[in-house]
């Protein structure tokens, strides 16, 4: 069954356009004007450098939310007799291959069905609801990047913000104090908390990534875990090569582009290297 996406737009996705939109013209015409003089060579500096990471934001945002996450192609078969496929994913009852009742397709290692997407998506690591679309092999790294651009911007602004309210400016005789509170209480109660969420969800997928585990991986792997010590045994991550190796598998092995919203190092999201083979990632 072949799903197709709706429309991309939804409240969360408008509500974070809006936040962008208003962390940006206040960090510019309020916080940068009070503070340094817009028109100051610093006010131009910090405007243009504030302009330049705002885009790389929308950028990485729009991009991550048009960006098919990998859908499973309707010929896709396991190979069970091939050499280099070492980790077959099973059900978990049952020894059969993992097969998609819904998708009526089989599902290729680290693939998941969305119920939201109505569809299996590659490496699936989460539906997110702020982009309307699903996080997974084909988007992961764009969205990784859009978080990490979001912080910066946040924490930029809260920056300004903050050396903008230190600073008396000959301004504040000629404009409305309301109106200026009013920009600052809203942004600060906006920075604050997002600048704290998003510092710890960067933190938390830095820590999957040098796993090369997802969100769905984590939560099972815990569970595998405590199966595996009630047993006897060692648990440990089959997809797992290293922080370094798992670093470049998803950023890339070029440090330069790690910041970039590209993916063009990623293969087919079918096959995935396993400590137990040499092989690289099918392309």
């Amino acid at each position: 069954m072949k799903a197709t996406r709706g429309c991309p737009f939804s409240f969360h996705v408008i509500a974070i356009a809006v936040a962008i939109a208003y962390v940006y013209f206040s960090t510019v015409f309020v916080f940068i004007d009070k503070w340094l003089g817009l028109w100051s060579s610093q006010g131009i500096f910090n405007a243009v450098m504030f302009s330049v990471i705002t885009l790389f934001c929308i950028f990485s945002y729009a991009l991550a939310i048009y960006t098919d996450p990998g859908r499973v192609p309707s010929s896709f078969v396991p190979d069970i007799e091939d050499p280099e496929n070492m980790v077959r994913e099973i059900k978990r009852k049952g020894g059969d291959l993992r097969y998609c009742q819904k998708c009526s397709l089989y599902k290729p290692p680290r693939a998941h069905h969305c119920r939201v997407c109505n569809r299996c998506v590659l490496r699936m690591d989460h539906h997110c609801v702020w982009m309307n679309n699903c996080v997974g092999h084909a988007n992961y790294k764009i969205f990784f990047i859009f978080v990490l651009y979001a912080i910066i911007a946040c924490i930029y602004s809260l920056v300004l913000l903050v050396g903008s309210v230190t600073v008396d400016s000959p301004m504040d005789n000629q404009q409305s104090e309301g109106s200026h509170r009013t920009v600052y209480i809203i942004s600060a109660l906006l920075l604050v908390p997002l600048s704290l969420a998003l510092s710890v969800f960067l933190g938390w997928h830095v820590h999957l990534i040098l796993q090369n585990k997802t969100t769905i991986e984590y939560q099972e792997g815990v569970r595998a875990m405590w199966l595996a010590e009630k047993g006897g045994h060692v648990y440990s991550h089959p997809y797992d090569l290293g922080a370094y190796e798992n670093l470049i598998s998803v950023l890339g092995p070029n440090a330069f582009c790690w910041v970039c919203p590209t993916t063009r190092h990623i293969g087919s999201g079918l096959l995935y290297r396993t400590p137990f083979e040499g092989s690289s990632i099918s392309s």
